[in-house]
């Protein structure tokens, strides 16, 4: 079996960026620990039924099954895991010790790695993106990591978060982030937000596990449930595109 590398982030402080709202928010986050890569075919094979067998990123999965994944991987290692689901309704206990899916501010945090621009290096570097001409994703590891020892988080294939998109207006839509093979500059940029429905699937979007459990009444690392409710009140217009200022 596969075993998961994760790499240990320290905690700290990341400024989120709404564009619907043009807002932004500070985030403090506790330490919790991360994939050193996306999850790949090999590994999702091995925990699901199905799927290729290489180093490439898992790409074609949903959130759901992305999910599904997490918890199947926590209960392979004997760990509790960090969801329980009703259908498509799914319950994040964040006092589990489980694999789970980043928030959105632990996967900016940890994509940045202390940088403050949009890019951790030179793109040509660090990600996979339309300038290297390539036709889907590439092996894990065949670009340069950040500061924390993480490779592909911007390029090769974007990333599934456990937040909602924007509740208010994309109803059950899930992020992701960091951009993949196929985009240019604009859209591989440690803030960019984009989305898409829980049971969607697409060619260039992937996930990577996180770990951490918190002692917290319903809040964890950036999101509650709480707060998903308030933004789902909230009424808008639709934003240009879904690409922050930086």
């Amino acid at each position: 079996m596969t075993e998961f590398t994760l790499a240990a982030i320290p905690g700290g402080t990341v400024v989120l960026h709404d564009a619907r709202r043009k807002t932004r928010r500070s985030v403090e986050l506790s330490p919790f620990e991360i994939g050193v890569y996306p999850v790949t075919e090999e590994q999702v094979a091995q925990m699901l039924e199905g799927g290729r067998h290489s180093r490439r990123p898992a790409s074609e999965v949903s959130w759901l099954r992305a999910i599904r994944f997490c918890n199947a991987a926590s209960e392979w290692e004997g760990l509790d895991p960090a969801y329980t689901y009703d259908g498509e309704q799914v319950t994040w206990h964040v006092d589990a010790d489980g694999y789970r899916l980043p928030t959105e501010a632990e996967w900016e945090f940890a994509c940045r790695a202390g940088s403050s621009g949009p890019h951790y290096g030179p793109l040509a570097d660090v990600a996979w993106t339309s300038a290297d001409g390539v036709e889907g994703p590439q092996p894990v590891g065949g670009k340069h990591p950040n500061l924390f020892g993480l490779f592909d988080t911007l390029g090769n294939v974007w990333e599934w978060c456990w937040d909602y998109l924007d509740p208010a207006r994309y109803a059950d839509y899930r992020v992701f982030r960091g951009g993949g093979y196929a985009d240019d500059a604009w859209s591989v940029r440690a803030s960019t937000r984009r989305g898409g429905p829980p049971r969607s699937s697409h060619d260039d979007v992937g996930f990577r596990i996180a770990r951490g459990g918190f002692d917290a009444d319903g809040e964890a690392q950036g999101w509650s449930a709480e707060a998903d409710l308030r933004r789902a009140d909230v009424d808008g217009p639709v934003p240009f595109g879904w690409t922050p200022l930086r």
